[in-house]
C-alpha cells in the first residue's frame, strides 16, 4: 500500500520552532481524516474522538447497534497507521489465556523439556475487543492491567507491550441476553464511551452507491508506529492554563453528589460520579483538540466539548432519572450548562502613594 506523502523538511539550518510542529501536526490529521472518508461515510465527531484518543493513549469504547461500521471504522483505522492490528472476537467461551498467550512445552533434539511463552493477540499495538460484553468478567479482566500499566503478567514474567498501545472495545448496548456488562473499574480505564449513530440520509444514500457498486478504495498509509509516539510527545507539551484546570476539575466535581459544588439535581439523580481520572481524560482530549486544531493552548471550550464521551460511563443514574426520562447524556449536558467557566484571575493594579 502506497504510503502518503510527508511535508518537505525544514531548509538546512532553520530549526523549526512549535507553532511549525503543530501545523505539520494539524496537516497529518487533516490527511488522516481524508484517507478514513474514503471508507467510512460521516461520523465525523467518532473519528475526532478517536484520533483524539490515539495522540493521548487513551482506550475507546464504541457503543452502537449492529450494521453501523464499528469494526470496519477501526479497521481502517489501523490501516491508515503503519503498525501491527489484531482483532478478538469475544464470545461466552473466551479464556484468558486466549488473549494474554500461554506457556507452551517444548522439547529439544537431546530430549530437555522447557516452557515457552507463546504470545497472545494483546501483544499489538491496535488491539479491537470486538462484542466485549460477550465473555465472562474473568476474560474480561486479562484486559486491566494491559490497558491500565501496558504490561501482561503471565506466572512469574511481566512483559511490556509494544508502543503504541491502544484497546479499542465495540458492544451492542440494545442485546442484554447472553451478556457481560463490563464493571465499573474497566468502564474507567476507558478514556471515552463513543455513541456511534445512525447515519443522515445523504450519508446514508452514500453508503449504499458506495457499497454496492463493487468498488473500494485502499485508504494510504500516514503515519508510523515511531511517528505515533512522537505526536503524543507533542500532545502532551500543549499547555494548558490554571483556569482550563480549575473548570475541568469544577465540572468533575459537580458530578459528585456528596460534593457541596454539586447541583441539586445531581443529588437526586445521581448515585455516584466521576474520579480524578475523568479530570485527568478531560484535560488530555482537550489538548489533543488544541494540537489538531493547530493551537498553542487548551480552551475551555476544548474540554466543554469532550464532556460527554469522556464522563457518560463514569456516572451513574438511579431510578429517579430514568423516571423523568433523564439519561447520563442529558444529566452531563445540563451540566456544562450550569457549571460556569471560572473567571480569570484579574491583576490588582497597585494604588500610588499619596
Amino acid at each position: 500500500m502506497p504510503t502518503a506523502p510527508t511535508p518537505p523538511p525544514p531548509p538546512a539550518g532553520k530549526s523549526r520552532n512549535l507553532g511549525d510542529v503543530l501545523r505539520e501536526f494539524a496537516q497529518h490529521q487533516q490527511m488522516m481524516r481524508t484517507e478514513l472518508a474514503k471508507v467510512i461515510v460521516g461520523q465525523d465527531e467518532v473519528i475526532e474522538q478517536l484520533l483524539a484518543a490515539i495522540f493521548t493513549r487513551g482506550h475507546c469504547l464504541l457503543e452502537g447497534v449492529p450494521g453501523l461500521a464499528k469494526t470496519l471504522m477501526v479497521s481502517t483505522l489501523a490501516n491508515i497507521l503503519d503498525v501491527s492490528f489484531k482483532r478478538i472476537q469475544f464470545t461466552p467461551d473466551l479464556m484468558p489465556s486466549d488473549i494474554t498467550g500461554t506457556q507452551v512445552l517444548e522439547e529439544d533434539e537431546q530430549g530437555r523439556r522447557s516452557f515457552r511463552f507463546e504470545e497472545g493477540p494483546i501483544f499489538t499495538n491496535i488491539l479491537l475487543a470486538d462484542e466485549i460484553n460477550r465473555t465472562p468478567p474473568k476474560t474480561q479482566a486479562a484486559l486491566l492491567q494491559a490497558m491500565q500499566e501496558r504490561q501482561i503478567s503471565v506466572g512469574r514474567e511481566t512483559m511490556d507491550l509494544p508502543k503504541p498501545f491502544f484497546v479499542i472495545a465495540t458492544q451492542n448496548p440494545i442485546e442484554q441476553e447472553g451478556t457481560y456488562p463490563l464493571p465499573e473499574a474497566q468502564l474507567d480505564r476507558f478514556m471515552f464511551n463513543i455513541k456511534v449513530g445512525y447515519p443522515s440520509a445523504i450519508e446514508e444514500e452514500q453508503i449504499l452507491t458506495a457499497t454496492t457498486r463493487g468498488e473500494s478504495e485502499q485508504p494510504n498509509k500516514v503515519l508510523s508506529g515511531r511517528a505515533i509516539l512522537n505526536v503524543q510527545k507533542l500532545v502532551d507539551s500543549v499547555a494548558v492554563s490554571p483556569l482550563v484546570i480549575r473548570y475541568a476539575a469544577s465540572l468533575v466535581r459537580a458530578t459528585r453528589p456528596a460534593d457541596e459544588s454539586a447541583p441539586e439535581y445531581i443529588r437526586d439523580l445521581v448515585d455516584w460520579g466521576a474520579g480524578p481520572r475523568a479530570g485527568q481524560n478531560l484535560i488530555a482530549a482537550g489538548k489533543a483538540l488544541a494540537a489538531m486544531d493547530g493551537r498553542f493552548s487548551v480552551a475551555p471550550e476544548d474540554v466543554t466539548r469532550m464532556a460527554i464521551p469522556v464522563l457518560r460511563h463514569r456516572i451513574a443514574t438511579n431510578f429517579q432519572a430514568q423516571a423523568e426520562g433523564m439519561d447520563t447524556d442529558a444529566v452531563i449536558r445540563k451540566l456544562v450548562v450550569d457549571v460556569p467557566v471560572p473567571s480569570p484571575d484579574k491583576f490588582k493594579k497597585s494604588q500610588p502613594k499619596s
